[in-house]
């Protein structure tokens, strides 16, 4: 715990910040340096807590992120927990929830997305396009919080600041997470892929088109070139393209394409481990059959 220092010849106080106890098998941020989270969303996530002035919290809390100080995360329908080694034996508890989506909301936003499938089937496969952002704002649910009171936090240590460093902690923790699935900011707000689904199904056929929120307008229709044997001809195939192992500039892309590992634990990072892997493989594979060519 921190604790103030007296020294009665002088009359002056010394304070001495709490040092965390080393967690082992911690969740720790794949960001070590710089900034964090590589999307837009996770990005926006993070400025939206940092406008609300909280100072060194949130830099404590960074820290603890890069360290592993982070035991699990589980979130859930409104609501995310998690379990913080801090300065003492025992880890605190911590939750963070985001206001709750009213119903009237939830039927603007399944309107919104019901008119739009092809955004919404983006977001579901691990995309979320601007237009997501905006289909929350016109239905006057805003996707990331606005101020302070839209978060609902709570922890188990004695700090009574709010938020303390193991809350913003898990803030970071949560802005990598939804990097890797920006599904998580709807669920934080209480829509899971069930919910999101039955919204879609349940909104009103006549009334897709007339109250949906214009999310993002449509392109105008392009009109067919007026050329009859280049439309049965068809587009020509484009000529295959060769890559020797040596051209890759990443390794294991079929792994790359799944996105970061949830809730990596490792002291390094999985994709890269991979990456190197497969590209030396690959480079003793060609030097087989160079060998044996000769």
């Amino acid at each position: 715990m921190a604790r103030w220092d007296r020294y009665d010849d002088d009359q002056w106080w010394r304070y001495h910040p709490s040092q965390p106890l080393a967690a082992r098998g911690g969740i720790k941020a794949r960001s070590q340096r710089g900034e964090f989270a590589g999307s837009w969303w996770g990005k926006r996530w993070i400025t939206a807590l940092e406008s609300f002035g909280l100072g060194t919290r949130l830099t404590r809390g960074r820290s603890y992120a890069r360290r592993g100080q982070v035991l699990n995360l589980e979130i859930k329908p409104g609501e995310a927990g998690a379990m913080v080694q801090g300065s003492r034996p025992t880890p605190y508890q911590v939750r963070i929830g985001l206001k709750k989506i009213e119903s009237r909301q939830r039927a603007a936003l399944g309107r919104a997305f019901a008119a739009d499938l092809a955004m919404a089937a983006r977001l579901m496969g691990g995309q979320l396009p601007p237009e997501v952002e905006r289909c929350f704002e016109q239905a006057g649910a805003p996707l990331f919080p606005h101020h302070s009171r839209d978060l609902h936090t709570w922890c188990s240590c004695p700090d009574s600041s709010n938020p303390c460093k193991h809350i913003a902690a898990v803030y970071y923790i949560l802005a990598e997470e939804f990097d890797r699935d920006p599904f998580l900011l709807l669920t934080l707000r209480g829509i899971d892929r069930e919910d999101f689904m039955s919204l879609i199904a349940s909104a009103p056929q006549k009334e897709q088109t007339e109250t949906a929120p214009d999310c993002a307008p449509a392109a105008a229709p392009q009109p067919l070139e007026p050329d009859p044997q280049s439309f049965w001809r068809g587009a020509a195939a484009p000529a295959p393209v060769y890559i020797s192992a040596g051209q890759a500039e990443e390794g294991a892309p079929m792994a790359r394409r799944l996105g970061p590992f949830p809730l990596w634990r490792g002291n390094t990072d999985l994709l890269e481990q991979i990456g190197r892997m497969s590209n030396r493989a690959a480079a003793q594979v060609v030097e087989l059959l160079a060998a044996r060519t000769q």
